[in-house]
């Protein structure tokens, strides 16, 4: 039995379900068989690669951490916290181990553990069956930790098995020997197990210039989520002063385009999922090499097949030209799989957004208004330390183009305070460019330096630690203030699509409330019950608008539905809602990040946008809704 646990970033959790998939179906594949690496003294003991046929051994997962016999994690090593809550988790399950094996937790719960008082505690504790019948949980390090440490996560013995995020093929082998007795070593022949040393530890965390598991279908830990991930590319060139993805995931490769249309295919059909995000570490320079052609591209000259968001922006990796699929090209091909098919993607470099992408996604109903555009500062000469590509002002231009060819589109970005160098002016200029733009999302972070990063090799990290604190501190104010005035601005009164993602998280019995996201990535709540349908409601809007029934200067409220059903027989029929529907929500109350809302019927996205692109809809400050329902 294996339990594993995610932290991290949405392709951990996409790797996670990878590496489900390859322990759950491994009794279904050929394995490989070990040998041991032993130092000169024949002390130290890791498994290096052999390949045979070994037993086909059946993993299966367990929700309950307590009773299973694998113990995973899968990491991120983005900052110095990520990683120490990984350290604290490790400690916290080797302690457990050794006080609690599996022949004393046999039958008990996690739920029921944690319920036990002291005494029954020290009674499991010593249990007389635990000596004679003590099995040793294995506890394994996957991901970006275990890429960047390597050995060094078997440090007081924390851990068994160590994989980075290239190897998870290897996952079940390794696993296999570990959780056998011993391995054989020396003489053979003898009965008696003469030379036999148990195997202590294993390890593989070689990167890979091409592995990108096209041909493992991930299982997904919640089949019944109304969204999915599928992983289009690999690794970042990229190569900024103070990221470690580069050494922690490698280059850069995508997959086959037909593959990811594929898997996306399948998902929508069998799995009846209503919203893709592509995943990727720089997931906008997508290039599958493979490819025949890129879209819209008449071009002889393999150096004009790449193109940069402006001319502000510049790519330190020179191996991106050359024909083929691009980025733009695959969204046009995911999002033409159906209509009804909501599609996203995460996380991009701002550096690749050129015209064709953008004017893409004006023209797709179903690609969503919401881009993440990272911009880490608000400096131009912190940008330069940090190797980012671009300056300001080219950022800035980029957002005017961005909001120029789609009026209602979501803008979120990350920052960093306190890199190497940063001064209280360069710090100002952030919170200058986040009131300029008004993000409507922000993951807002103080730097953390990284071993073997650019600004580890060339740079120090002066900026004290309590001046990182008050930055973010004055960034995250910064951020709260703007959001909460473009919320009230932009959101009060419109209506919005909203994709149901299920029960909100206070929903009770007696006050059923819904959640989900709009077409900009936002949060809405709203309160249950029965609503029209597209099929009866859009027909009258539509002749509503056409003959003026509405006065030009009237706000109508959402009650003027209910009006209308009992005027109207034929807007008289209603039905209930459940997770995966689409629904229209005209939005009350904007608080935070989380809008509320009154649904008023049940659309889909052809429909709804029809019905916006009406002419005399659409206000002209590139709102949703115009001058027939609110103002």
């Amino acid at each position: 039995k294996f339990h594993i646990k995610t932290y991290g970033c949405q392709m951990n959790v996409n790797d996670t379900d990878i590496v489900r998939s390859i322990l759950l179906n491994n009794h279904t594949h050929q394995n490989e068989n070990a040998t041991l690496n032993l130092d000169d003294d024949n002390t130290s003991k890791s498994v290096v690669t052999t390949k045979s046929d070994t037993a086909r051994v059946k993993f299966i997962e367990t929700d309950d951490e307590i009773q299973a016999d694998v113990l995973l994690t899968n990491t991120c090593a983005i900052r110095e916290n990520a990683e120490q809550k990984v350290w604290n988790r490790l400690r916290n399950l080797r302690s457990h181990d050794r006080n609690f094996p599996l022949s004393s937790m046999e039958g008990v719960t996690s739920d029921e553990f944690s319920k036990m008082t002291t005494r029954q505690r020290k009674q499991l504790k010593h249990n007389k069956n635990n000596k004679q019948q003590r099995k040793k949980r294995i506890v394994g390090v996957l991901g970006c930790m275990a890429e960047r440490l390597k050995e060094d996560m078997f440090k007081d013995g924390t851990a068994d098995v160590v994989v980075g995020p290239d190897a998870y093929r290897d996952l079940p082998r390794l696993v296999s020997v570990l959780a056998a007795p011993s391995v054989s070593h020396g003489d053979n022949n003898n009965k008696n197990g003469g030379g036999a040393i148990p195997t202590e530890r294993a390890v593989n965390v070689q990167l890979s210039l091409d592995e990108t598991y096209a041909s493992i279908t991930p299982i997904r830990s919640n089949p019944n989520d109304v969204s999915a991930f599928v992983s289009i590319m690999r690794g970042c060139n990229n190569m900024c002063s103070y990221c470690v993805v580069p050494f922690t995931r490698g280059r850069e490769r995508s997959r086959e385009m037909e593959s990811v249309v594929e898997e996306t295919r399948r998902l929508l059909e069998e799995e009846d999922v209503k919203e893709i995000i592509l995943l990727g570490q720089n997931v906008n320079s997508y290039h599958d090499v493979k490819g025949e052609k890129r879209r819209g591209a008449m071009v002889e000259d393999e150096d004009s097949t790449y193109q940069t968001s402006n001319d502000g922006f510049s790519n330190m990796f020179r191996l991106r030209h050359g024909h083929g699929y691009r980025f733009a090209d695959l969204l046009e091909a995911v999002s033409s799989l159906s209509p009804e098919l909501r599609v996203r993607f995460t996380s991009p470099h701002p550096k690749d957004y050129p015209p064709d992408l953008l004017s893409l996604m004006a023209e797709r109903p179903n690609i969503c208004n919401h881009l993440h555009m990272p911009a880490q500062s608000g400096s131009s000469t912190v940008l330069q330390r940090m190797r980012r590509g671009y300056t300001r002002e080219a950022y800035l231009e980029l957002i005017d183009d961005v909001r120029g060819l789609i009026p209602d589109v979501a803008i979120s970005s990350d920052f960093i305070t306190g890199f190497c160098g940063e001064t209280e002016e360069e710090h100002r200029d952030t919170l200058t460019m986040m009131e300029k733009v008004q993000f409507d999302q922000a993951f807002m972070f103080a730097y953390s330096m990284r071993g073997k990063t650019h600004a580890h090799r060339t740079m120090e990290d002066d900026v004290p630690a309590d001046v990182k604190s008050r930055r973010l501190n004055e960034v995250i104010d910064c951020f709260r203030d703007n959001v909460q005035l473009r919320n009230v601005e932009t959101e009060i009164g419109k209506l919005r699509l909203v994709l149901i993602e299920g029960e909100a998280k206070r929903s009770t019995a007696e006050n059923r409330t819904w959640s989900g996201r709009t077409d900009e990535n936002k949060r809405v709540v709203f309160a249950s019950g029965t609503f029209l349908m597209e099929e009866e409601v859009n027909p009258f809007l539509s002749q509503a608008i056409s003959s003026r029934i509405f006065d030009k200067d009237e706000r109508v409220e959402p009650f003027i539905f209910e009006n209308l059903a009992n005027e109207n027989s034929f807007l008289r029929t209603k039905v209930g809602l459940s997770r995966g529907d689409y629904v229209v929500v005209q939005i009350t109350e904007a608080r935070g990040h989380t809008l509320k809302g009154q649904a008023l019927w049940r659309s889909s996205i052809v429909g709804f946008d029809h019905l916006m692109n009406m002419q005399g809809w659409k206000d002209t400050s590139g709102g949703l809704v115009g001058q027939v329902l609110t103002q």
